[in-house]
């Protein structure tokens, strides 16, 4: 429970979040979600927590027991492991079936995605030309938000390139929902095709793409952009030779600060409602406070 004190905010049993995953010991997101709340004046504590998915059940029975949790971050390998321990799905995650975000703040846990504000935010910084002709890298849980996000920055369609296809229908899926054409490709059509792309989505975890760097073709990348998710190491094997040959890169980095702002703003709102300014969240000093802490250059 939050409660105000003149010039702070202050929780009763101090209030918990985490980012929940595994392996998650890598994870940016603590450093993130730390400096937004110092700069926001509330005594949020927010860790890691390294849960497989048959660990997941037992930690969010704890959470429920608990009663002081304010928010999760979801990563992999939960994303959609998380949905049926949930009591609502609002937003896009109701729609894509994947959740990154967890409110805690009253009785109900209710799932959200994020991850699809963080994408269109990251490629609209990086100066994203209108009807992009794209491409997405794997097909898993980011993935899905790849193919919404896609379709909200006016891409005509995707390819989406896959390792597995048994593991693929999610993102086929969503495209036909958000209504984005797409077609589903076999992983070996990518190597010497990506750079000619205006914009690609890799969402593989770290070195899964390395192999498509050797690729790449001189010239081709040039004034096109490359959003690679997986942010350590940085850069990527691929990334390296994106940026070297002419393109433009995306840092996994800015997603992953876009898509906390959007989880500040969801988890925040009870305790900053009582200022009547929800929208200091998204203030220059937040953001940039953010951006400190990860290393990203100031907005």
């Amino acid at each position: 429970m939050v409660r105000r004190e003149p010039g702070q905010v202050q929780v009763a049993g101090r209030a918990q979040g985490a980012v929940l995953g595994h392996p998650i010991a890598h994870s940016k997101s603590p450093a993130l979600h730390a400096a937004a709340y110092r700069q926001l004046g509330l005594d949020f504590s927010y860790t890691t927590q390294d849960l497989k998915p048959e660990e997941l059940d037992d930690f969010i029975r704890k959470v429920r027991t608990d009663g002081n949790w304010f928010g999760l971050s979801v990563t992999m390998p939960l994303k959609t492991t998380i949905v049926p321990l949930l009591d609502a799905l609002e937003g896009a995650a109701a729609m894509l079936g994947v959740v990154n975000t967890v409110v805690t703040g009253d009785v109900r846990l209710v799932g959200y995605n994020t991850d699809v504000a963080g994408i269109v935010n990251a490629l609209r910084y990086a100066g994203v030309r209108e009807q992009p002709k794209a491409a997405i890298l794997g097909g898993g849980g980011t993935a899905v938000a790849a193919v919404a996000a896609l379709k909200d920055l006016g891409a005509p369609g995707a390819d989406v390139f896959v390792r597995d296809a048994g593991r693929s229908s999610a993102a086929a899926q969503t495209a036909a929902i958000v209504g984005l054409a797409h077609q589903m490709r076999p992983w070996t059509e990518a190597a010497g095709n990506v750079g000619g792309y205006d914009v690609v989505i890799s969402t593989l975890p770290p070195h899964a793409a390395d192999a498509l760097a050797a690729d790449l073709v001189p010239g081709d990348t040039i004034g096109r952009l490359l959003l690679d998710v997986a942010y350590d190491p940085w850069p990527s094997a691929l990334a390296a030779a994106w940026e070297e040959r002419g393109g433009t890169i995306v840092p996994g980095l800015e997603m992953l600060l876009y898509q906390a702002v959007e989880q500040v703003r969801l988890f925040t709102s009870g305790a900053l409602s009582c200022d009547g300014d929800p929208a200091r969240v998204d203030s220059p000093d937040v953001i940039n406070a953010m951006c400190d802490a990860v290393g990203l250059p100031r907005r």
